[in-house]
């Protein structure tokens, strides 16, 4: 009984939230809260979709224009298209999701937020997008891919665990054949990774004729080695890549980088 009530108790501040922020009243599950990327702009979150650092750290190096047509692959609970939308980027974005729940999460994002008109969901598998989008029609794909190969590392007790950090699902060569069918030529391909599979990324790319065009690598600190990739790449473009200086999580003492700060922006002042 006490469970039950607590269930009811938080959905009715959830609400209460909603209708402080401005946001259409949605439901929330049990296991859900909303998770405020400015003080009127909220994402649905749960133990089964987040987001990490990594997440926010490809939506800000992926850096859309306002008027590009784009496509998160992957989108879990929809954390980079939602970025995007909160800063008034791209005219139209796309997020594709294989797993019901993040896309019933997300959906429900979409509606608290009025973005039915910029937002557009997607429940499917990314190899085969054959009448669920349109090819050669984004300026820019993006995809936070699982960091692990199907065959490495101990395997995830729970399915939705075992879908995001393993390649049971997608590969490289999967994402990047599917980002090819997608970007018109000279449209970008933004991935995240773990450095150890950088040679891996790059060939994928180039096999699509996709050519790497910039490569940024993100440490804790200035004392430890990078542990994420950001790449870009571009649908015919020429050979030639500019890597940027790297980006610290944090600084000397400890704290959030400046630059942390900057690219955190409205999400760490609510």
């Amino acid at each position: 009984m006490a469970d039950a009530v607590f269930t009811k108790l938080s959905l009715f501040i959830s609400r209460i939230l909603c209708y402080n922020f401005h946001m259409t009243e949605i439901t929330l599950l049990e296991t859900e809260h909303i998770e405020y990327l400015k003080p009127n702009f909220g994402l649905v979150v749960s133990p089964l979709h987040t987001f990490g650092t990594d997440a926010v750290l490809l939506s800000h190096f992926a850096a859309p224009k306002r008027q590009d047509t784009a496509c998160d692959l992957g989108t879990g609970c929809g954390i980079i298209p939602m970025l995007w939308a909160r800063d008034g980027l791209c005219k139209r974005i796309d997020g594709v999701e294989i797993q019901e729940a993040g896309v019933n999460q997300l959906l429900r994002s979409v509606l608290a937020n009025g973005l039915e008109d910029k937002l557009f969901v997607h429940c499917a598998d990314l190899r085969d997008l054959s009448g669920v989008l349109q090819k050669a029609a984004y300026d820019l794909v993006t995809m936070n891919p699982p960091y692990k190969a199907a065959d490495s590392g101990i395997p995830s007790a729970a399915q939705h665990e075992k879908i995001a950090r393993h390649e049971t699902l997608c590969t490289f060569s999967d994402v990047t054949a599917a980002a090819s069918d997608l970007l018109r030529f000279g449209g970008r391909l933004c991935i995240c990774f773990r450095p150890e599979r950088l040679a891996e990324a790059i060939c994928c790319m180039q096999a699509k004729k996709i050519e790497p065009k910039r490569l940024r690598l993100v440490s804790k600190n200035p004392q430890t080695a990078p542990w994420l990739c950001l790449l870009e790449g571009r649908l015919g473009g020429k050979v030639g890549m500019r890597v940027e200086p790297n980006l610290f999580v944090y600084d000397n003492e400890g704290n959030l980088s400046d630059e942390m700060h900057r690219i955190y922006g409205a999400y760490k002042e609510v």
